[in-house]
Formats: C-alpha cells, structure tokens, sequence
C-alpha cells in the first residue's frame, strides 16, 4: 500500500457498507453528503477513533490506566494513518470559570506577564506601590536637579487620634528637635505642639535637610537609612520650592499626580514616600508579594472574595418583588403575603406612618415612599402587636423588603426558604469587582498604564492592536523581560484572528460560544502548535461563520495543510469543497441506503457525477428556489431599545406572522438580539419566568399578536440513552397503545406500560431496559456489550412474543423513520408524526437512537417536528439558531418548506442564519453590522431579502444578490404578496 494514502478497507460503523477508500495525504479533504449518509462514521467513528486507540495502545500499561479508551471501530484495516486530532463542535467549557482567555491559555500568559514586569498601584489612592531599599532611594534623591533643597522625614504618626506628648519627648531626648505636624513645622526644643487629643494627627520628624550634591552622598545615606529605621521602614522627601523637574525625577507623572504641591504654608511643593516594604504609605494598605497566581480568579490569590472568581453575583431584583404596580400595597410584594401576620404588622405600620391606605395601587404611591418601602425607611416608626396584654407598641426603623429578603437569604438554614428568596433574585454583576473577577489588589497592577482587567474586557482584534504597540513603551530591561511572552500572547491572537474571531473578547465565559466558535477557538490552537505530520478530522469548521468570513477560516486550513498536515473535514459549504483539494461525496441516501461512496475526486468531478445529489446542487441542476411572493403584515412585535453587549440601543421592528431571519457578520449582535433580548424578555414578561435574566432593553411591544413563545434551540433532547426520538416526539406512546391493543397482548393482560423499557414489568431486567451491558476492563476501555439475556432487544421474553405486523416492539424501535412509516401505514396517529421527522429530514434516523448519540443540529430538528405535531393554534414565535446546521441542500429544502407551512399556519418564525438559501425564502430580513464586536450591533439593512441585497452596505446583501439573480427585473419581488395558508391535518 501506498504511504501517501490512508487505506480504509471493510468499514462498516453504523450504516457504512463494507467501505473502500483510499484518502490522499497531506492533502484537504472534504466528505459531504446528505445528512445520515455516513459522513461522521467514516471520518469519525472510523478514521479518527482508530488513530487514537492505536496512540492510545502505544502507551503503557500504567499510562493506559489513567486514559480513556475508545472501542475498536468496525473496520477491516486502515493504513497510513498518522497521529490523530478531532476538533469538533463541543462547546469549550461549561464551568462559569472558563472563558476565552483560558481556554486559549491567552490568560497564563498574561498572568505571567503582570507578574513579571506590573507596577502596583494603590487600588484607593491610585500611587505607585513599590519596595525599594535604601540605596534605590539615594538614587532617586540624586535625580533630582544640583542644589535642589530637600528635606528627609520620618513619618511616626499617621492620621491617629491623641496629643501625642510622650512621643515628642522620646524625640527631644533622641536628638530630634525639628517635626511637621499637620503640615505645620515646629522645633520641639523651642515651640512644642499642643494637640487636640480627639482630632486625627499626622507627624513627620524631620530628620535632615539637604541639598543635592554629590560630596553629600555619604550623609544622605545615612540620613535615609536613620529615617526608614525611625519609621519602620517609610521614608518621606519634601521638596520646599517643587518644580516639574523635581517631579519627573522623583517619580514621574505619578509623582506629580500624588504630591502635596500645595504646603501648609503656602509654598509650592513636592512630597513623595518610599517604602521598603510593598505597601501604599499614604492609605497604610499592605499588598502581598505579586505572583502568577495574583492574576488568577481561580485562586483565592487572585479572585474577587465577593463573587469568589465568578464575576457575578445573586441580588433580589426589585421588578421580581413588585411585578405588578397595579396592585394595591397590601398585595404588592410577591414575597410577602399579606395574610400572614408578620407581614401584615409591618405594611400597615409603614403604611400608617406615611399616611398611606394599603387599598392605594403601588403606582399610584409617590417614589420617595416606595423606595423607603422597599429599601428602610429613613426614621423610626411606630409598629404596634395585638398581644395577651393589649397593644403593644415600638419605635425602629422599618428594614425594607429588598434588605430583608437578602438577610434572611445570608442567615437561614432552611433549604425551601433559600429557595423561595431566589425566585426574586436575579444574577447580575458582582458590584465589588464589577464582574472583572479579581480582587482589588490585582486590579490595580498595570503594565504600560492599562490593568488586566481592561486587557480582559478587549476583543481580541482590539488586543492585538493593544500588545504590537506595546513594546516601544516599555524600558530595555522590561522589553528583555516580557520579549518571549509577547511573542505568544500576538501569536495566539494572530491565530484568533486569521479564524475569524476577533470581535470575542477575552473575558467571554467559554459555555456562552456557539459550537463553531468553540470549534475554530481549537483550531486557532493547534495552527499555533505548529505541529507536522499530523492527521486533523474537523466537523463543519464553517458553521456559524458568514460568508464574508469564510475566506479567512480557508486560509489557515489551508496552512495547516501546507505545514504537511492531513485534513478530512466533514463540511456541506460549497466553498469549502471548491477549494478541498479532494472530495468524498457519500450516499445515495441517507441512514440503511446510504454508507457507500457516491462520487469521488476534485470540485469538478463532482459537479460532473450523474448520481450526486451533492453534485447536482453544486453544478446548478437542482436549486432552492426563491419565493415567488412575500407575506404581507398587519401588525410587528417591536424590540426597543435593546444594548445589551454590543447592541447600540437598537428598535427592531418583527413582522407577525412573517418568516424572519436575523443575519450579519459572527459577532454583529444576532444571538444577543434573540436569545438575550427577544426570548428572555418573553419569557420574563409572558410566563413570569423568574430563571431567566434579559438583556438591556427598554421594552417588548405588540404582545398582543403573540400567544406563546418557543425556543428551538441545539441543546439535547436528553441526557440519557434511554432518551430517544420516539420517546421525545410521543410516538412511542401510540406505538406502546397499538401493540396493547393486539390479539396476544389483551389474552395475557398486557397494558401499555408492559412496552415501556423505562419500568419493570416488560423490559430486560437484566440491563434495566438498556439493551447493552457495560464491561469494566483493567487497562482497555470498557466495552458495551448486548445484553445477554435479552440480545439487545431491551424488553423480556414474553413482552417479545407480542408482535404486530410480524414485527416486536424491539424490531420497531430498530426501524429507520422513512421504514416506519410505511410500516404503520393504517395508523394515521403514528403516520402524522412520523412524517414530520421525515419532513424535517430526519428519516434516515432510527426510532430508537439514544439522545446523546444526536447532534445538535439532529436534536433541534427533532424539537421542531415535535412542536409541528402540536394543535397548530397559530399566533406562536418560534425562535430558531441557525437549524440548518449539519443539513445538506436536499435537507435544508425541506427544513425550508415546513418553517414555510408554520409561517402560512398564522405563526412567526424567526431564526438566526447565515445560509443565503434560508435567508432567500425569508419574507423579512434583519442585518446587522456592519462589523463584529464593538464595530457591530447596528442594524445595517432591514426589509425583504431583495432590499436587503440592493443595501451597498450590508456584507450580507452583496452575497444576496448571486441568490436573487432577478432582483432588478420586473421591480422587487415584495411588490409580489400572497394571503397566508392554514396547514391541515393531512399536511
């Protein structure tokens, strides 16, 4: 066999049917093809999971111990192969503490950064923190211009109450007969202060005065040394007559900025404190010595001690306590029930002392009383108890809900009161560090006159920008320090760059990145490795990415081919494979008719092969057609004001009962605008869904022309692999109900439970419904094996004897979508539903595939069948993220025509998308731009896909036009409108 070749022969994983292939390396290969037809199992399950066991099985027998194992793949051989990396969609990280800056290890290197050359400052005065020895402050004295008249003094006292009289007689009796007290000089010998014992003092002994001069030198050491031994280490120069040069050579800018220039008796003048120790003279705040692990909100080093390195904080939220202003006071406050006496004392009493009726509406209350209400009053008040005795009455101010429920949050121990408090609690930013995660000490570290901190809250394109510029401020000695971290912390952030990530910044949490964020964050990674020689098999880098994009993301696939790296790159972007320099085109179908290669070879070669679907999309033969009218609206949901992030106080206009797409450029504000502002906003304000925080905006309206609202997003369907598509979709329920309703089934009793292989009773309790038992292997990987009691059918022998149609419940679960269907073709229950998994392009997919085996795209499609089976009642929005993720253009057409059948049904579809033949069939487009980051979130073209196409500004609507050939024809196909359809049962 060939060494430029990986050889794969005899694969059958999952639906491959005893696969041949031959894979070019060092060399970009594409496999496409239509959603189920293999592509994952051949570049995945097969290739990639055999070079990592044989890595694996490298390894020792000690080292195998702590690793993963991953089971053998059905294959025959693959030969070859080379070291193998999988950079697949995974998010980076769920822990609230990961985010871009670690994951991408940007952050080691900038703790190590300000560790090594970072000047403290003072997080409550803002000097220069700094420990220098005696020598280093003769120096500093020796700046100062020839013959500047100085003086050398020992702070003893500093700000303390007292009049202080022994201590000027332990002075007088050491020698010292000059002090400044309070600004003011005396000499002790002469003119002894008298002192106000209940007043703050400051005392500085004046241990000599000088003037600069190098034959002086002997004496200023000695006289800089006697002051820091007098006052424990702290040395103060006064410089009478301060000039601007005076300052620069005591301590620059920061001298002057700290400087008393003004003296007690009117003289312009200069004082500046030096200290041995790390510690602000003027505040008396010590600081710990500066490590790595001071920049780390990971460690109690480092972190925020309010939020402990979170960055955000739990706080009751005065729009939860009083939801409804309309309210009469007595009701108001959803915490408080007013039947309960407690509570009921303290309203009426408040509500006394103001003059206020508790029948009054909260609105209708004046601001200064509900905020004392709500926050304490500002006096006493009179609260009276009905006891045994008669009335008893009390004078004390009265605490305010919002105080109240956050004492009682801190102090009890009761679980179910924790949990009621929370329901009025919302997660905002931590106010002791204003969500930078650290503690002040570490905030106030600089390098070139900027904190962490600030560097965190960059985008990645503005940090880059930030740390080229660096170096020309920075002394030799720092340049020679930090010339090797400078080179990595530009190079990560080059390799960012190049992937298309530049408007991240570098404190985003790592769980809030889209699957192709989290998927190019990794590639940016390994392209900074620069390692050779090495296998890397991708899933569909280019999702979430827009088209402007993509030529970037290309780019450095390309130069990590040109490194001599082999890339297989599972993808359905026709750019991608245009510029592959292989592709594996798989079918012809999906699921059991597919596992076979349909085509093979350059760009050109697949456009020229007859039986490719793939093929016949990318030569033209088959297209999604564009619409021939556009929907008309009577009415919009308007978003106001929205800025979150980076939104720029943004009204968005959603026409009801339209299909909308949201578009622009990755990191223009798309996902913000929907998750963070439309749903949560939605959800707050429809279903008082207290979980959920919105986004800044003003406010949401047009509600009236929404009933509900729905999210159907890429999150799982289930955690479990007892979760499935027919358990998610309820058609397992009519599939259980059928099989009960048999001849055999009702002779022996059988309900419906007795199919369930969630419940004793039916299933295999052997494997507890499972159909697999798992092996514990010592120093191999545990291997799942069919159970042997049941062979895998999940249920018992006599649940098994019930068949229908000649096949068991098993046999069912084991059919594909597209086979059931024609299997239960009497049954127009089980029919209905499995035609809209089949509609949303999942009839490949068996009924009973485990849920965590499902892709995200798979696992939104499934939601979407699952609310099309729903009573179509119309007036619901839909909110969708990107659905065409991991859809091939045969599958995207007819994901197209059911968001199309919602949209005629009277709903309102809107999704956030970059594919241009989505965005095509939309009757309403929202661009945002024109850049990402904080050059994005504005909206740079609003109306139909063919207005948005003729907008010179938007990114989006110069790739339109290719889509929309005749938008200059016969005037804008908006003028063109059709009513809306209802969808009927036997749709």
């Amino acid at each position: 066999m060939s060494k430029d070749f990986i050889e794969v022969r005899g694969a059958e994983e999952h639906n491959l049917k005893d696969l041949d292939v031959s894979i070019p390396r060092e060399q970009f290969t594409v496999v496409t093809g239509l959603s189920g037809s293999g592509k994952s199992s051949l570049a995945f399950e097969t290739i990639y999971a055999e070079g990592q066991r044989r890595y694996i099985e490298s390894l020792s027998a000690y080292a195998r111990n702590f690793l993963g194992q991953m089971d053998k793949p059905q294959v025959e051989s693959v030969e070859g192969l080379s070291p193998a990396i999988s950079i697949d969609q995974k998010n980076a990280a769920n822990n609230p503490r990961s985010t871009v800056g670690t994951v991408t290890e940007l952050h080691d290197y900038l703790r190590l950064l300000y560790a090594r050359v970072g000047t403290p400052h003072c997080p409550e005065c803002g000097r220069e923190v700094g420990e220098q020895s005696a020598q280093q402050m003769v120096r500093r004295v020796f700046k100062l211009p020839e013959g500047t008249k100085a003086k050398l003094a020992a702070p003893v006292v500093r700000d303390q109450k007292g009049a202080f009289e022994d201590l000027f007689d332990d002075l007088v009796s050491d020698g010292y007969s000059r002090v400044e007290v309070d600004g003011e000089q005396y000499d002790l010998t002469l003119d002894r202060p008298e002192l106000d014992e209940n007043y703050d003092h400051t005392i500085d002994v004046i241990v000599d005065r000088i003037s600069v001069d190098e034959e002086a030198r002997s004496r200023i050491t000695d006289s800089v040394e006697t002051a820091l031994d007098r006052a424990g280490g702290i040395l103060k120069v006064i410089v009478p007559d301060a000039s601007e040069e005076a300052a620069d050579a005591l301590g620059g800018s920061t001298a002057r900025a700290t400087g008393d220039l003004a003296g007690a008796d009117g003289e312009d003048r200069l004082v500046v404190e030096f200290s041995e120790e790390l510690a602000c003279t003027h505040c008396g705040i010590d600081f710990s010595e500066i490590e790595t692990r001071s920049f780390s909100f990971n460690s109690p080093h480092g972190a925020c001690p309010e939020c402990e390195g979170i960055g955000e904080a739990k706080e009751v939220d005065e729009d939860l306590v009083v939801t409804d202003p309309s309210q009469p006071l007595k009701h108001v406050f959803e915490p408080w029930s007013y039947k309960r006496s407690y509570y009921r004392t303290r309203i009426d009493s408040v509500a006394e002392h103001f003059g206020v009726s508790v029948d009054t509406a909260w609105e209708d209350i004046d601001d200064d009383v509900q905020r004392q209400f709500l926050y304490g009053t500002d006096r006493q008040v009179v609260f009276q108890r009905q006891t045994k005795n008669g009335t008893r009455r009390k004078e004390k101010r009265f605490e305010g809900v919002i105080p109240n429920l956050e004492r009682r949050y801190v102090e009890t121990e009761s679980k179910g009161t924790r949990e009621h408090i929370e329901d009025y609690m919302a997660v905002t930013t931590c106010p002791a560090c204003d969500g930078t995660r650290l503690k002040p000490q570490s905030r106030s570290v600089l390098v070139d006159g900027t904190a962490i901190t600030e560097v965190n809250r960059l985008s990645i394109g503005d940090a880059l920008e930030h740390f080229e510029s660096m170096e020309a401020d920075l002394t030799e000695r720092e340049r020679t320090i930090t010339e090797e971290i400078l080179k990595e912390i530009r190079a990560r952030l080059g390799f960012m760059t190049e992937v298309g990530l530049e408007y991240l910044t570098l404190d985003r949490e790592a769980s809030t990145l889209s699957g192709g964020e989290s998927q190019r964050i990794r590639l940016a990674t390994q392209v900074g490795s620069g390692l050779v020689g090495v296998l890397y098999v991708l899933d569909e880098p280019s999702i979430g990415l827009h088209q402007r994009d993509n030529d970037r993301l290309l780019n450095t696939l390309e130069g990590l081919r040109d490194l001599g790296n082999t890339l297989i790159v599972v993808e359905h972007d026709e750019e991608t494979m245009r510029r592959a320099d292989n592709v594996i085109d798989m079918g012809p179908g999906p699921g059991k008719r597919g596992g076979e290669i349909v085509a093979q070879g350059d760009f050109d070669d697949i456009c020229a092969a007859e039986n490719s679907i793939t093929g016949d999309y990318l030569s033209g033969r088959r297209k999604i057609p564009v619409p021939e009218e556009r929907r008309e609206s009577d009415s919009e949901l308007v978003i106001e004001g929205a800025r979150q992030h980076n939104l720029k106080d943004l009204d968005v206009p959603i026409p009801i009962g339209q299909f909308t797409a949201i578009t622009g450029v990755s990191g223009s504000g798309k996902s913000t605008l929907m998750h963070d502002i439309l749903y949560k906003g939605l959800a707050r304000k429809m279903n008082n869904n207290t979980s959920v925080d919105p986004g800044e905006h003003d406010a949401i309206e047009g509600l009236e022309g929404i009933e509900t609202v729905r999210l159907i997003d890429q999150s799982p369907i289930g955690r479990t692999p007892r979760s499935n598509p027919a358990t998610y979709t309820g058609v397992f329920d009519h599939i259980r109900e059928m099989f009960a309703e048999t001849k055999l089934a009702k002779q022996r009793g059988y309900e419906k439970g007795r199919f369930s292989f969630n419940v004793k009773g039916g299933r295999c309790e052997e494997c507890g419904g499972q159909g697999t038992v798992k092996i514990e292997m010592n120093f191999l990987s545990d291997v799942y094996v069919p159970c042997e009691e049941c062979g895998g059918a999940r249920y018992n022998d006599e649940t098994l004897d019930v068949t229908y149609k000649g096949a068991t419940i098993a046999d069912v679960l084991d059919m594909e979508v597209d086979e059931a269907y024609e299997f239960f073709e009497a049954n127009s229950q089980i029919r209905r539903r499995l035609k809209l998994l089949k509609d949303v392009g999942l009839g490949y997919m068996s009924l009973g595939q485990p849920s965590t085996t499902l892709s995200g795209g798979e696992a939104q499609r499934i939601k979407l069948s699952e609310e099309l089976g729903k009573r179509q009642t119309g007036e619901t929005l839909y909110l969708l993220d990107e659905p065409t993720t991991g859809l091939h253009k045969e599958d995207e057409r007819k994901l197209i025509d059911v968001l199309q059948r919602l949209t005629d049904n009277g709903n309102t579809i809107v999704v956030v998308e970059h594919e241009l033949d989505l965005v095509k069939n939309a009757d309403n487009v929202v661009d945002l731009g024109p850049e990402g980051g904080e050059n994005g979130g504005e909206v740079v073209a609003m109306g139909t896909p063919e207005e948005v196409a003729r907008t010179d500004e938007s990114h989006t609507g110069r790739y339109l036009r290719d889509m929309l050939p005749d938008i200059d024809k016969e005037g804008p196909r908006s003028d063109r409108r059709k009513p809306a359809k209802p969808i009927s049962d036997d749709d």
